[in-house]
């Protein structure tokens, strides 16, 4: 038995297939990198890294954090996977270079062959139908369905091109994030809407006995599992060995970000019927009973070995924030550390390179590291943080031979949930105290339960932890379009070439 949501952090815009004995599901993962996480499972509810789809996606100046450019709430989203003939596939579109992006592989652990389908096609869903044709279903409001052409290149000439699905209501949010199936003969497309009258996200379904025919449907899904108004929706379904159907869908925490939530479901004379409500636990049968998977998040001592090529693969927990500077970051140079030098000047957090992020996991969660500051120069900061548009940290700053550290804190601009877009100012300096060492153990901590959303920040003295500043509060917004994620970090600014050095990072999940 497991509780439901199965995933206390951030993994939205979910979709998910089986094959054979092992279920996968993709997430979108905006501007980190790697990018495109896959998770796998056997049971749909404890889930690994399986792999990312790719290392880095086009190297523009804005995914590089570069000339004052980010792709913060941009990047790759809601991806389809599908795996057919011997292949898996993965689309998705990112919003920052307005492309479409197709990658195959015959492991999902890659490598993974890298194209482009001309057009761009927002949240789009990919099927193979019987006779190999394939297809594009996408868009917001009206929903289109496109035939593309056998080595899914770019739209089918003559072939069906047309909008399948119309919004019919008011609606804070049109019909989006498309899941297209074909289930014993009948064509179904999934969708998430939030109409004016139910004033929270549902689960639509429209179907049809032929694509060129007419679809039918509306709402399936709507519940809120009681957690402030946050509706449950837009995900994949899946099947398992013994016949049972289920939904992989998500739902708003707050900070946190947007987490899965399993949802069953059956099929009555051809129409999708779902469960009334979410249930709060679930208990599924194992296709391998005993597996022992890799934590989602955890701890790192950061020794690592280079291959051949002189490269090093973290481990899967970790993403960095747009993609790194490879020039300026190492685990080998001091091995047992993660050491970051600076290159130019940075105003803040946001823009921070080589910033080393996990997930935020809640209800509770502490994570701790060790910082070795004796090659910062004046104006640099290093430390841990949450980072959000409503970033908060502690870090280690200098100035001439005396050390300080420093809560520092973004306050959100306004109550709605839009924000304003990542600038170039600096946080508010909560605290600052001066310290006799350029080593320190630092703690951030995150108190998720019931939207609380806020994060503290200490050090360790002696044998004694010591909280510096007040509790932040931490908040979702558009800006980033992400949950909140512990981050490593260092920038300087007024002179580049300052060096951290991170070790001992411990990372804990609390009830």
């Amino acid at each position: 038995m497991q509780a439901n949501p199965i995933i206390w952090a951030d993994y939205p815009d979910l979709d998910v297939i089986r094959v054979e004995d092992t279920y996968y599901m993709v997430s979108t993962t905006m501007h980190m990198m790697p990018g495109c996480v896959i998770l796998r499972s056997y049971d749909l509810m404890n889930w690994e890294t399986a792999s990312y789809v790719y290392e880095t996606l086009d190297g523009t100046p804005a995914q590089r954090l570069q000339e004052g450019q980010h792709i913060y709430g941009q990047g790759m989203w809601a991806a389809s996977l599908r795996y057919h003939r011997g292949l898996f596939y993965v689309v998705f579109v990112a919003n920052d270079t307005r492309s479409t992006y197709l990658y195959t592989a015959s492991s999902v652990e890659g490598p993974w062959e890298k194209r482009k389908i001309e057009g761009f096609y927002h949240d789009c869903s990919l099927l193979f139908d019987d006779d190999d044709r394939a297809y594009l279903v996408y868009g917001n409001t009206e929903i289109w369905l496109t035939e593309l052409k056998s080595d899914l290149s770019a739209p089918q000439p003559g072939g069906l091109h047309q909008i399948i699905i119309k919004e019919r209501e008011p609606a804070h949010l049109g019909y989006e994030g498309a899941h297209l199936y074909k289930i014993d003969g009948r064509y179904y497309v999934f969708l998430i809407h939030i109409s004016k009258s139910a004033g929270r996200r549902t689960q639509a379904c429209y179907w049809a006995d032929r694509l060129d025919g007419s679809f039918e449907g509306g709402e399936v899904f709507n519940d809120d599992m009681g957690y402030f108004n946050s509706g449950v929706a837009q995900g994949g379904i899946v099947d398992t060995p013994g016949g049972e159907w289920w939904a992989m869908l998500f739902q708003d925490h707050g900070a946190v970000g947007r987490i899965p939530v399993l949802v069953p479901l059956t099929f009555e004379e051809g129409r999708p019927v779902f469960a009334e409500k979410a249930p709060r636990n679930v208990n599924l049968p194992s296709t391998r009973p005993g597996y022992a998977y890799q934590p989602l998040v955890g701890d790192d001592d950061f020794i690592y070995t280079a291959d051949e090529q002189g490269r090093v693969r973290l481990k899967d927990f970790w993403q960095w924030n747009h993609e790194p500077n490879g020039a300026d970051w190492s685990v080998t140079e001091k091995p047992g550390t993660y050491r970051i030098r600076t290159s130019d000047i940075r105003p803040n957090l946001t823009f921070a390179a080589n910033t080393l992020t996990q997930r935020a996991f809640g209800p509770r969660l502490e994570a701790e590291v060790t910082l070795d500051g004796t090659g910062l120069r004046d104006g640099d900061y290093a430390g841990i943080g949450f980072l959000i548009g409503t970033y908060g940290f502690v870090a280690l700053t200098r100035e001439g031979e005396q050390y300080y550290l420093s809560v520092t804190v973004r306050e959100p601009e306004d109550d709605s949930i839009f924000g304003s877009l990542v600038d170039q100012q600096p946080g508010r300096e909560v605290v600052r105290v001066p310290v006799d060492h350029s080593t320190v153990r630092l703690r951030a901590m995150g108190e998720f339960a019931d939207n609380r959303d806020e994060c503290r920040f200490a050090y360790l003295d002696g044998d004694t932890w010591h909280e510096l500043g007040e509790a932040h509060h931490l908040v979702y917004k558009l800006d980033h379009f992400m949950g909140c994620r512990i981050a490593l970090f260092l920038y300087s600014t007024r002179q580049a070439g300052g060096t951290a050095d991170f070790s001992a990072f411990r990372y804990q999940v609390h009830a």
